[in-house]
């Protein structure tokens, strides 16, 4: 068109500039509306963006805000009463046993179905109706005795008790892994030992070591934790340990210091020690009664074997009594040997230390090589030498002479 107005105009020899400026314009405006219409689209595009993203968070934000306010709503809830089923009566009805001992007569809901005595249910806390059925295991409070990790120690772990490693191989291993040798002989092996000695002479490790060589669910208490505060409690403790021992099988139960629970009975005593006493009795018919053992075997420890209970140790019971001493002077080269294996010794005897170890456990030569490397540490070497050994031991016995002392004096 600008070409025509071009031509027309030179025609007639002269160029309208009025047409020519119109003409350029109008391209002009074309051009920015072009670009205005580009510039819309992308924003529109952007906007539908946005858009969309702050639909997909409310979609969230709507999600989040009704998980909360269902939380919350149960929250609110009144918190219902566990009991146990006593027996189970027609037409939708129970008795129920709560956990302080009292019976109530109670409707069941009709969703609950097969509903058995000695079940485990869920009771409103205002009608302690029956609203739902619960799985709970028996043995929750005795779940924390067991180790989920099995012992890492070992036989190589022990010194000076050649012997006594014996004798436990003898009664707790070999029947736990052969057991058809037994059968083969036509004999019971025996329930259980008795490990008595001195404070820290191995008692515990021969336990552990036997369970890690047996491959064996180890449970481990201590007597005291026996003693329960209220009436029955203890005994029904002991009860549910055995059942898990049982449930566990091959298991070994290690109770630590046995004579807090199986001291030797008074025929006249406070609440506190017949409590004791029925604590006591349950232990001795779980080892020996109408329930077998089984793959299940006893360990028991003590520091005081003459204040026992002559019930424990009875043939039957704990059948063997393995005494766990004192090391003599090759025990204590042994245990020397397995606590300075990993140590940087240089120029140390060992064999010269022996007689000034005369009397210790195998619990204080292990702190002797310890306290010997915190010598080494102090003066900032990478080695222990014979004096740091020397120093150590001297160390240890003015410590157990304080000790004693104290005990002594009060």
């Amino acid at each position: 068109m600008i070409e025509k107005s071009l031509a027309n105009s030179s025609e007639s020899g002269k160029i309208d500039k009025k047409v020519l400026y119109s003409e350029e314009l109008s391209l002009e405006e074309g051009t920015i509306l072009a670009e205005s219409l580009e510039r819309l689209e992308q924003e529109n595009r952007i906007m539908n963006h946005t858009l969309s993203r702050l639909e997909e968070e409310t979609g969230m934000l709507r999600e989040a805000f009704n998980n909360a306010n269902r939380e919350l709503t149960g929250l609110k809830k009144p918190a219902l009463l566990v009991a146990e089923v006593s027996t189970v009566l027609p037409q939708n009805k129970a008795i129920i046993r709560l956990p302080n001992g009292n019976k109530f007569y109670c409707q069941v809901a009709q969703e609950i179905q097969q509903l058995q005595c000695q079940d485990t249910v869920l009771v409103d806390q205002k009608t302690l109706n029956i609203v739902e059925k619960v799985t709970v295991a028996s043995n929750l409070d005795v779940e924390k005795f067991v180790n989920i990790h099995k012992p890492t120690e070992n036989w190589a772990a022990i010194g000076g008790l050649k012997s006594e490693i014996e004798e436990v191989k003898e009664v707790i291993e070999l029947p736990l892994k052969n057991p058809q040798i037994f059968e083969a002989v036509g004999i019971q092996p025996p329930k259980g030992i008795l490990l008595y000695g001195p404070p820290g002479t191995g008692k515990t490790l021969l336990a552990k070591a036997v369970a890690n060589s047996t491959d064996a669910t180890f449970i481990e208490v201590v007597g005291s934790e026996l003693v329960q505060k209220f009436i029955g409690e203890g005994a029904k403790l002991v009860k549910d340990i055995f059942a898990l021992a049982r449930s566990k099988a091959p298991a070994i139960i290690f109770i630590d210091e046995i004579d807090a629970l199986a001291a030797s009975r008074m025929e006249n005593g406070t609440s506190g020690e017949r409590e004791v006493n029925r604590t006591f009795m349950q232990l001795l018919a779980e080892i020996d009664g109408f329930k077998h053992l089984g793959n299940v075997k006893v360990i028991a420890a003590t520091n005081r074997i003459d204040i026992l209970d002559n019930a424990i140790i009875r043939p039957g019971r704990l059948d063997r009594l393995i005494e766990v001493g004192l090391p003599n002077e090759q025990g204590i080269i042994d245990i020397l040997n397995v606590h300075t294996k990993k140590m940087n010794l240089r120029k140390v005897k060992l064999s010269e230390l022996v007689s000034l170890l005369q009397g210790f456990s195998g619990a204080e030569i292990m702190a002797v090589c310890t306290e010997a490397g915190y010598m080494a540490i102090r003066e900032e070497r990478e080695f222990v030498a014979q004096n740091d050994f020397l120093a150590a031991i001297e160390k240890i016995r003015l410590d157990d002479d304080d000790e004693g002392a104290e005990e002594l004096f009060g």
